[in-house]
Formats: structure tokens, C-alpha cells, sequence
């Protein structure tokens, strides 16, 4: 079987040519084609041992997507990409501009981490999907490679190119979490993407099993959950898995990882009209979250063909915002992007024409 040399951390690969009777010094060089010179096959790394070649050529593989669509938004920031595996599974992976300091802008990048995926939230085109395979690690960081090959060869951006990532594509990180994490060590690897930790985000629906060893284990990545609901009525109605781990076991998740990491959590919450976004929900949630180290990203609702509800109007998404700092509680209401290519928050579907509606 070949292995994909971007499904191995560097020490992995340092293992494996260590096992092939070759040194660390190699092994580096080979890290430094793949993620400095961003080599797309074994036949441009032209400064490895004949025999290294050979051996390589013989077992190993350097396998990335193939963009099946290309979609930019109207708003002029936003560009999706419908991306094909090799098993010809489709994913999503979405380029986000920021406008930055001296008009240069910076770019986030939102990851797929599964093909579909088992959480079911009723809002959520890929959760409608439901769950096809993990992706490996190689699978996503080729997204990462793909949307920085995107920038560089356009000049947007000032530097390295992507320098947020986001883990809030298709799937859920945490179901998938060897995997994002043998990703995360590749992609922060001092000695090739060099990508700071505190820029790249996971966002979990609430995986309690997965928060606590996210806190056990100390990764330096931001932490995002989606809450959406401050009872345990309403946010079940909403997220399936919140049945198997109620508010009060994930409060103490939460809690226990501000305590043990001495890092903000960062809850999300899709507002939906007359669904949550009233005044006694704001409430709720403040009285939830009151003490914590804490912040709301208040997200109006995407819309998707699978779910009826509508995005809370503006004025009560200021007067939810308005409560919520009544609790101490910081909060921003999220920027609206990509919507009208089914690029947003919820809206992920691998479609090669994406359903979505208009927003009112």
C-alpha cells in the first residue's frame, strides 16, 4: 500500500526513513519539497539520493484534490471550492478576505474534516448529508496547500498566504480527532508551514469526550463550540448529540478546559427567528455562561434547502448582543459570506451546484 506523504507529521516521516535505513538530514529535505517548494510529485524533488528516489517512488504517493468547481462570491471575498479525493468523494473548502492594515488583505481558510457528517444538526445542509468517511490528515492539509497555491499565485495577500484556518468546514473535528490533530502538527511544524497555533480554530458541536482531551493534551489551537441552545430542550431540538452529552456535562468540559489551558472558549450560536434569538434565550445563555471565560459569535442563520427556519432579524440580533453584555458577556455578530454560493456557516454540501435560497 502506498502511503501519502502528506498523511505523515515529520516525525512520522523521520520514523519511516529511519526504518529505510536513512537519517533525519533526509527526511528534512523531503519536508522542505513538500511544504517549501511545494513540490506536486516525487519526480521534483530533484536534490533527493538516487536510491531515496527510488525507494520512495516505490511506496509512497504525494496525492492532492482536484478542483471540480470554482465559485466566487458576489461580496468579493469569498471563493469556494468543490474539491475531489481520490476515491472520488467530494468535499468544500472555503476562502474568506479580510481586509488588513495598508490595504492588504488576509485570508482564512475553512477546512473539511469529513466527507458529510453523523451530528445531524437540523440547519445544517452537511449535517443533512449525513456521514460518508473521515478525511486523513494528507486530505486535510492539501486544503490548506490549496488555497495558499490559490493566493500565491494571485498576490493578495501579505506573506504566507492563509493565516487563519478554520476547522469549521464539513464534519465534525472532534469525531475525526487523530486525524485533525496529526493535521494541526503538520501544519504548525516549525520547518514547514510554520503556521501559529492561536490562527487556527476547531469548532465542535459539543464532542464532551473530545473537549477533555483537547484540555488533557494542551494543544495550543483556539477552541469554538456551538451551543445554540441554553436549555437542554431547545439545544436538543437543534443538535442531535446533545442528547448523548447534556448542557451540564458540557458546561463542565468547558469549564474544566478555561481552567486547565488558561483559554477563552469561544461559543457559537446561530440565531433563528423566533427560535432562539428572544430575549429570555439571550438570558438564558448569559446565566449559562456568566463567569466564564467566555465569548459569543452571534451567527445569523444560513439558509438550507432541508431547514424552514429563517436568520433573526436585525434589530433583535442587536438586542440579543445588548443582554448578552449585561453578563459581561463579549460578543460579535458575525459577518455574512458567501451566502449566495452556499459558502456560509451551515451551508457546506459538496454540491457541484450548491442549493440555497435567497436571503430576505
Amino acid at each position: 500500500m502506498f502511503v501519502n506523504l502528506y498523511d505523515l507529521s515529520r516525525p512520522q516521516l523521520i520514523n519511516m526513513l529511519a526504518e529505510w535505513g536513512y537519517s533525519a538530514y533526509h527526511a528534512d529535505k523531503i519536508w522542505r519539497n513538500l511544504y517549501h517548494q511545494q513540490a506536486l510529485s516525487l519526480s521534483e524533488m530533484g536534490d533527493l539520493r538516487p536510491d531515496l528516489a527510488a525507494k520512495l517512488q516505490a511506496h509512497t504517493i504525494i496525492e492532492r484534490p482536484s478542483t471540480q468547481l470554482d465559485t466566487t462570491s458576489s461580496d468579493g471575498y469569498t471563493r469556494k471550492f468543490l474539491l475531489r479525493l481520490a476515491d472520488n468523494q467530494t468535499i468544500e473548502t472555503v476562502l474568506m478576505r479580510f481586509e488588513g492594515r495598508q490595504g492588504r488583505s488576509r485570508a482564512t481558510a475553512c477546512v473539511s474534516t469529513q466527507v458529510g457528517c453523523a451530528m445531524g444538526c437540523v440547519f445544517c445542509a452537511t449535517g443533512q448529508m449525513g456521514f460518508t468517511r473521515h478525511l486523513s490528515p494528507g486530505e486535510i492539509v492539501a486544503q490548506v496547500l490549496h488555497v495558499n497555491a490559490i493566493l500565491q499565485s494571485t498576490g493578495e495577500t501579505d506573506g504566507k498566504a492563509v493565516r487563519n484556518i478554520v476547522f469549521m468546514g464539513m464534519g465534525e473535528p472532534l469525531h475525526n480527532y487523530d486525524n485533525v490533530m496529526t493535521a494541526v502538527s503538520i501544519l504548525t511544524d516549525h520547518k514547514g508551514l510554520s503556521m501559529a497555533p492561536k490562527h487556527i480554530t476547531l469548532s465542535t458541536v459539543g464532542i464532551v469526550p473530545g473537549i477533555r482531551r483537547l484540555a488533557d493534551e494542551g494543544q495550543a489551537i483556539r477552541l469554538a463550540v456551538s451551543l445554540h441552545g441554553a436549555t437542554d430542550a431547545e439545544r436538543q431540538s437543534l443538535i442531535p448529540p446533545a442528547r448523548r452529552w447534556p448542557l451540564a456535562e458540557l458546561m463542565d468540559a468547558c469549564r474544566t478546559y478555561t481552567t486547565k489551558r488558561k483559554r477563552r472558549i469561544f461559543f457559537e450560536w446561530t440565531l433563528i427567528e423566533g427560535e432562539n434569538d428572544t430575549p429570555e434565550q439571550a438570558h438564558a445563555l448569559g446565566s449559562l455562561l456568566q463567569g466564564m471565560d467566555a465569548h459569543v459569535n452571534l451567527i445569523p442563520l444560513n439558509p438550507t434547502i432541508g431547514y424552514d427556519g429563517r436568520p433573526t432579524r436585525s434589530q433583535a440580533a442587536q438586542q440579543f448582543q445588548s443582554i448578552l453584555s449585561q453578563y459581561d458577556l463579549p460578543s460579535t455578530i458575525r459577518q455574512r459570506r458567501g451566502i449566495d454560493i452556499a459558502a456560509g456557516c451551515g451551508q457546506l454540501k459538496a454540491a457541484a451546484k450548491a442549493d440555497h435560497s435567497t436571503i430576505p
